[in-house]
């Protein structure tokens, strides 16, 4: 972390306000995250915001998701590293497949249980699913697999958000140790390959610009 600091701190009088205020942001909202290993729902949403702060768009519209696509492409592209791919195949292979395997961080699983959806049409869009999953592994495809994890954390982040958890539940603390350790270690290296690559990753403004009225 101390690393990650003292790289943006040497290289913020390259980049643009906008870009520097999603990084800063960012970063205070990971600094965070780290000292509340026994508040793993806070833990949690802390590190969601962090990521929602570098990437500063909605996931929610079909055309946003198809971006945010494009933003996990770009990303690993740019980790000359390959840092996400030792992550994601080696470090912590096993966390993400019982992550993409559990139906309760699967969207249409709670769909079905607000009667929105048959339990035929969940079972089928799981199955579905994991054929996807089964083909992402099989071809070490990153992109397509962190897509997948985002799309999973974001229906976790929802279940928080919204009021469907209950603080320090027992229920959900596997997925929620799973996707915390997962982003724990994504981020950073996220916002490594950010401020290494400004010119082709400066997704523009943030949300919620820094305003001053007098």
């Amino acid at each position: 972390m101390l690393v990650l600091e003292e790289t943006y701190k040497s290289k913020k009088a390259q980049f643009s306000d906008s870009f520097n205020l999603r990084i800063h942001r960012g970063l205070s909202w990971l600094k965070q995250a780290v000292l509340l290993d026994d508040a793993l729902d806070l833990k949690f949403i802390s590190l969601w915001i962090s990521f929602n702060a570098i990437y500063a768009k909605d996931l929610h519209e079909l055309k946003d998701r198809q971006q945010f696509r494009k933003f996990l492409s770009d990303i690993c592209q740019a980790d000359t590293e390959h840092k996400i791919y030792h992550l994601i195949w080696t470090k912590y292979s096993h966390a993400i497949r019982i992550l993409l395997d559990n139906h309760y961080t699967f969207q249409p699983f709670w769909d079905f249980q607000n009667q929105k959806i048959s339990q035929q049409d969940w079972k089928m869009s799981f199955e579905q699913d994991k054929i996807k999953v089964h083909r992402a592994l099989q071809q070490k495809d990153s992109v397509e697999v962190l897509y997948i994890i985002f799309n999973r954390l974001y229906t976790l982040r929802n279940q928080i958000m919204h009021g469907g958890s209950t603080y320090k539940s027992s229920i959900n603390r596997s997925q929620l140790q799973d996707s915390s350790n997962i982003l724990t270690a994504l981020l950073p290296i996220f916002m490594h390959v950010l401020l290494e690559n400004e010119k082709i990753l400066d997704l523009g403004k943030p949300f919620y610009p820094v305003v001053q009225v007098s």
